[in-house]
């Protein structure tokens, strides 16, 4: 029987995991692997700096070593963090959502803009686009300038994500990434009200391991 896909939110905030799970409710199909959502419990509350993001590797090695049972893994923070590392240690695909969330969006149009919660956070996502040398595919990122917990649970998140995505599709966008895993909730909407694809990255990285899962068992 084939194990589950665990969703690991790095950050201790459980309202984003919360979040998480019901943003991935559609995706548990009769005779599909099973999608378990998770928290990092010694992770800070919010992963909003590189200090913040470089505290949580060791913790989700640790963890990924302990789940023998999964049948692959996703790193729900936009950073993709620690993610060489648990690949290293891991024998099943290890997915992060950055990674992931710009690949499907690569799929659907030819410029980028990344919705980020702050503007902290927008050094480390181009870092790493730079890695992945998707960097001339970035029409821009703009920043909600919230937290973590305000994107998950705040009443005018929303409203800024519009503000955010009408600006970035100004700047050249013809999709958008949400930056951050506690946005999910927020995709279908938004992408209904800008009229341009909106990408979930936990949904995108989700999709990459139902098929990766699906294909094995053939």
């Amino acid at each position: 029987m084939t194990g589950p896909i665990v969703v690991i939110n790095p950050n201790s905030n459980q309202a984003v995991t919360d979040g998480l799970d019901r943003a991935l409710a559609s995706f548990r199909l009769t005779g599909g692997p099973a999608i378990e959502c998770v928290t990092l419990i010694e992770g800070p509350f919010g992963i909003e700096s590189q200090l913040h993001s470089d505290q949580v590797v060791l913790p989700l090695v640790d963890l990924i070593a302990r789940r023998s049972d999964a049948a692959a893994f996703i790193i729900a923070c936009y950073s993709d963090p620690g993610i060489d590392a648990c690949r290293s240690v891991s024998p099943v695909p290890v997915f992060g959502i950055q990674e992931s969330g710009l690949l499907t969006a690569f799929s659907r149009a030819d410029r980028i803009g990344i919705v980020a919660i702050a503007e902290a956070s927008e050094k480390r996502h181009r870092l790493y686009m730079r890695r992945m040398g998707v960097s001339s595919r970035i029409a821009g990122e703009r920043a909600l300038n919230m937290t973590v917990d305000e994107t998950a649970r705040g009443t005018g998140t929303f409203t800024r994500l519009q503000e955010v995505g009408r600006a970035l599709i100004s700047d050249g966008a013809e999709a958008l990434v949400l930056g951050c895993a506690g946005m999910a909730v927020h995709r279908a909407p938004l992408e209904q009200v800008l009229g341009i694809p909106v990408i979930d990255p936990t949904q995108a990285a989700v999709s990459m391991a139902m098929g990766t899962v699906l294909a094995n068992q053939n």
